[in-house]
């Protein structure tokens, strides 16, 4: 059995990562600045929850103490957070170095390295550190979530347009299918070498690349939501990501669960 540490395992796919770990017989440590309360639906039983704070320090010794591996799912979108987000990631690395931890792997986004926004940036700066930290680690880039695509969708439906960013296409992935892949990553043999470079980096995308309003069209039959699907330009650097084709990779088609799938399986929370 191993010990895993699991940072941000109340997220999507945090959470996901904590079930399918649970499942296949590990110990599970969730570190997460704000816990479920005990007895929520938020809350998976068999896991051991602690309450940390990776942009301070506060409580991660405790979260990683006795870890084999640690998976870092952790986001930081805004503020504090994301101003810290490299910061905080050497913090943790730093106390799972303490505690004797083999092996970090880190979830991130493809190709942040080559885009501005904000956001990414972070993303790209986090991975930097775990590159540098000492500790074998890997980082798996990921597409987009298919959550992303649907709430998009949903926002613009309240006023009956469905939304579509003009030039963009998308390759979303499923939650279950990228924590399936970090944990893989997390518990595979080490494929290096007793002395040189102990950092590598995944790219994971989902199973099929399209235009995004072929997604908005898929969305509006599962969920019967009514709108005109509208063309818009989208400014500033996500618009330029989009436009580069940077958010897909179609050489890493992993994922199996598709959108249409995806929308089946959650009919009952769009």
């Amino acid at each position: 059995m191993t010990r895993i540490c699991v940072a941000g395992g109340t997220g999507q796919a945090g959470s996901e990562v904590v079930r399918r770990a649970l499942d296949a017989g590990h110990a599970v440590a969730v570190l997460s600045r704000n816990p479920p309360p005990s007895g929520s639906a938020g809350r998976i039983g068999g896991a051991e929850y602690f309450r940390a704070d990776v942009t301070t320090g506060e409580g991660i010794a405790a979260a990683v103490a006795g870890a084999d591996v640690v998976i870092d799912c952790l986001e930081g979108r805004s503020g504090k957070a994301r101003k810290d987000f490299a910061d905080g990631g050497a913090r943790l690395l730093a106390a799972a170095q303490d505690a004797g931890t083999a092996r970090a792997v880190m979830l991130s986004i493809v190709n942040c390295d080559r885009s501005d926004y904000a956001f990414y940036r972070s993303k790209a700066a986090k991975e930097h550190v775990y590159e540098l930290s000492g500790l074998e680690t890997v980082v798996v880039r990921a597409t987009q979530f298919h959550s992303l695509l649907a709430m998009m969708f949903r926002a613009g439906a309240k006023v009956r347009i469905v939304p579509v960013v003009r030039g963009a296409r998308f390759q979303p992935v499923s939650p279950g299918d990228v924590a399936a892949m970090l944990l893989e990553a997390a518990l595979e043999p080490s494929p290096f070498p007793a002395e040189g470079p102990s950092h590598r980096v995944l790219t994971f995308g989902g199973p099929e690349a399209k235009d995004m309003a072929d997604f908005a069209r898929e969305w509006q039959q599962a969920t019967g939501a009514k709108g005109r699907l509208v063309r818009l330009p989208l400014p500033g650097p996500m618009g330029r990501y989009l436009r580069a084709g940077l958010n897909v990779v179609p050489e890493a088609r992993h994922g199996n669960e598709t959108f249409r799938g995806w929308l089946e399986n959650n009919a009952d929370s769009l």
